[in-house]
């Protein structure tokens, strides 16, 4: 897929498993699924188990209340869309927090807090994080990362309810 996804608009379940994004890719507005959407896949794929279409990026995103519960901030109560009902979710609406950064690092992409307070940030790369006045340490280096498009494996498609 080539779409901007919008990373303050995204969360992933408390239990790592699931990743709730908003996409936008343009050249699908004149179809069933609009301009832009919000969808929830199994990580690391983005095949989307659950999508509610939206149009535009006033609205979409969200954010996981649990494992499988979700608040979506897309307009109106949008209902899913026919070919990715999200069986296995409740889903709430109107309740969509942006994960803006708390610019805590200066020259990071992104900083915020994790569940253990420690200082969590991005920065050349990298996904960094810190406790306290300790050295900070590297938890991931994606500089020699590269797509590699390919269809998502059948257990990443089987419902939520499997």
């Amino acid at each position: 897929m080539r779409a901007h996804l919008y990373p303050q608009r995204c969360d992933l379940s408390p239990d790592g498993g699931l990743l709730l994004y908003f996409v936008l890719q343009e050249r699908r507005g004149y179809t069933s699924y609009k301009s832009s959407w919000t969808a929830v896949s199994r990580l690391p794929w983005l095949h989307a188990l659950g999508l509610w279409p939206e149009g535009g990026t006033w609205g979409g995103g969200g954010y996981f209340i649990t494992n499988r519960v979700i608040s979506l901030a897309t307009g109106f109560g949008s209902p899913a869309h026919p070919d990715h009902i999200p069986n296995g979710l409740d889903v709430f609406y109107g309740g969509g927090e942006h994960q803006s950064s708390s610019n805590e690092v200066a020259g990071a992409e992104w900083s915020g807090r994790d569940q253990n307070k420690r200082l969590v940030f991005t920065a050349n790369g990298k996904l960094h994080w810190q406790r306290d006045d300790q050295a900070v340490q590297v938890l991931a280096g994606f500089n020699g990362d590269k797509p590699d498009p390919r269809e998502a494996p059948e257990w990443a498609k089987r419902p939520l309810t499997d």
